[in-house]
């Protein structure tokens, strides 16, 4: 098991992480009231002169708009404007540095017709917040990069969901090049693959520009020599190239007490330019707890952020190394310290580089493992979203933010299909059919606990019936902690509440859920619930009532309730809600079976006082004094 890791930041915005600080500005009570909604759903905070007054859960600033907006420029991550374009360019034109640190910057107009991303639109995250923004208040996202306007992949986001580190290279000719749709060859020795199933880059034999995927330094000679394609790793001058290096690298480090950081980093720099490593592809410093306070290591890992991870000499002791020493043993209590900790961080039984020592300020051994997965540097998230009834006016706000800020969505195909306008082109989408729920669930963990950022969605509330309780029922079973992978649930409007919104008010008392599906319930368990709801005068929603090999269970359930029910109790009958689809019968529960259902229905029977009126189902609270279901005169 991994020891304790100090923190590691990522390099530049991640792709699957919406900002945490977002400043709007508005200068206008119109514009006040076009930014205030946005605000709320995105968590951003608004900003107004101190001339508009009353506004709730706003903050005003004093003196000119420039002097206020360089003051927010460094901390920020977004800042999003509402007023003209020109007036936005002129403010922050003597602020802008480059696209990897400047804030994204968003402009809406005033009506909230237009969403701009003006600036850091990729690396930045500027055409994800506001293609969100748009989502939100229905409006056109304006995206004017060359890859979003002809759905390109972009280079300098490809490896940021899995943690990879920018190289040396010629970004912006390679990134010419893709805009050109020339072809790209894309050369990788190490990391994930996930990235092709949304990257795609025309190939040629005779390709404009290169993109090496790699812990290794390309510049060296016979650079490919040991690795998945050695005839590909040639290094070529006469067109552009780039280097994205997945961190599979786990160093080892073993050092005297007191060895200077500048000793520390010398040595790696020294192995790392001697084996044709790129020290970008670094995941982490490992090595023995009792230097878990060592200030070299301290110093090294944060100067570099990078997590220093420490392991017991226990552990260490039984991991068989190439190059054990008795020294060291009697030392600090295991033959090795660098190789054993690095193959024990890397999960492998090789070395990359076996032990080198270096004598100077202090003394340090250096060992180098690689992994077959990278390390991200993040921690991940379950993002367990309930997308309603699959229209994309149904899905709440929060639900929307959430699919966004996903670098994987996971879901059932037709699921996933509904909610395709939402889907961004960066972002990894896993459907699958619809048997299929464990293993959604498994995949969805597994990619959590890699660092990803993961939406599970489900039609509906995913707590009813829904992907969320399979997910927390996985993870209790491999003893989640709790914490780690995060989990977050969206609810949703749940189809028995989008069933009873199109046929009027027929929950307005008790009412139960039963799933007629005996795949994971027993049929006996279910008739057992069937009978109490109908007993009970529960008005009942039934979801699953039929499928191609289940046609019995429905006849069943409306044969119970015809002994506890009236035969001319309301019955709605809904398909697809909200869908183009929708089909919806209003009829009784003693002619219930003369209307086709299948999965995508759900039936609402009411209670002894539902009744119908002009076709619309009621069922009465009570609030007019009506207890007697008799003294309501409706028909």
């Amino acid at each position: 098991m991994l020891g304790a890791y100090l923190s590691s930041a990522p390099f530049i915005c991640e792709i699957g992480t919406l900002m945490k600080s977002i400043a709007a500005i508005a200068l206008t009570p119109n514009a006040t009231k076009t930014l205030q909604p946005i605000c709320s759903n995105i968590g951003a905070q608004l900003w107004i002169p101190e001339t508009i007054t009353n506004i709730a859960q706003a903050q005003t600033y004093r003196g000119d708009l420039k002097t206020h907006v360089a003051s927010l420029w460094d901390s920020q991550e977004a800042i999003v404007f509402c007023l003209a374009t020109g007036a936005v360019v002129r403010l922050i034109a003597p602020l802008l540095q480059h696209k990897s640190t400047d804030p994204a910057v968003i402009v809406v107009d005033e009506t909230g017709k237009f969403v701009i991303s003006l600036c850091s639109g990729h690396q930045g995250g500027a055409d994800k917040l506001a293609t969100l923004i748009a989502q939100l208040i229905g409006a056109t996202p304006v995206l004017t990069g060359v890859s979003s306007s002809l759905g390109l992949p972009a280079v300098d986001m490809l490896g940021v969901p899995f943690g990879w580190r920018r190289g040396e290279g010629d970004w912006t000719g390679v990134s010419a090049v893709v805009a050109r749709g020339k072809p790209v060859q894309v050369i990788q020795e190490a990391g994930s693959n996930l990235w092709q199933t949304t990257y795609s880059f025309k190939d040629s034999p005779t390709p404009q520009a290169k993109i090496y995927i790699t812990a290794r330094n390309v510049e060296a000679k016979n650079w490919g020599e040991g690795t998945r394609s050695p005839k590909l790793f040639k290094r070529e001058l006469d067109y552009p190239q780039i280097q994205w290096h997945p961190r599979v690298l786990w160093v080892g480090v073993g050092c005297e007490r007191g060895t200077p950081k500048e000793t520390i980093a010398s040595a790696i720099k020294k192995v790392f330019l001697e084996h044709q490593l790129a020290e970008n592809a670094i995941a982490a410093i490992t090595t023995i707890d009792l230097k878990a306070d060592e200030i070299g290591l301290l110093e090294l890992c944060q100067e570099q952020d990078l997590p220093l991870i420490t392991f017991t000499k226990e552990a260490l002791s039984a991991i068989t190394v190439p190059n054990p020493s008795q020294v060291v043993e009697a030392e600090v209590g295991t033959p090795s310290v660098a190789e054993a900790a690095a193959m024990i961080a890397a999960n492998s039984q090789t070395l990359l580089v076996t032990k080198q020592i270096f004598k100077s300020v202090g003394a340090v051994t250096i060992a180098i493992a690689q992994s077959a997965q990278e390390y991200t540097g993040r921690t991940g998230k379950l993002l367990l979203v309930g997308t309603g009834p699959g229209q994309l006016d149904q899905i709440t706000p929060a639900s929307q933010k959430a699919i966004a800020e996903a670098d994987v969505v996971i879901g059932y195909s037709l699921y996933i299909d509904l909610i395709a306008p939402l889907l961004q082109k960066e972002q990894i989408i896993e459907a699958m059919p619809i048997t299929q729920e464990r293993q959604r669930a498994e995949r969805a963990i597994e990619l959590a606990n890699w660092g990803l950022t993961v939406a599970v969605v489900s039609s509906g509330d995913s707590g009813i019936y829904g992907m969320a309780g399979i997910v927390m029922e996985q993870l209790q079973a491999a003893n989640w902690d709790g914490k780690t992978p995060s989990v977050q649930l969206f609810p949703g409007i749940s189809a028995l509440q989008a069933a009873a919104s199109r046929v009027g008010t027929p929950l307005m008392h008790d009412f139960c859920a039963i799933s007629l599906s005996d795949l994971l319930t027993p049929w006996k368990t279910i008739e057992k619930r069937l009978i109490a709801a109908a007993q009970a005068d529960f008005i009942t929603a039934l979801y699953n009532p039929k499928s191609q090999t289940r046609t019995q269970q429905l006849a069943t359930a409306t044969t119970i309730f015809l002994k506890y029910r009236d035969a001319n109790t309301p019955v709605a009958i809904v398909r697809s809600a909200y869908r183009p689809d929708e089909q919806i019968t209003l009829t009784t529960l003693d002619k219930l079976l003369d209307t086709t259902v299948d999965m995508l229905t759900t039936v609402l029977i009411g209670n002894q006082t539902t009744r119908t009126h002009n076709n619309w189902m009621i069922t009465p609270r009570g609030y007019l004094g009506f207890g007697d279901p008799n003294a309501l005169n409706m028909s």
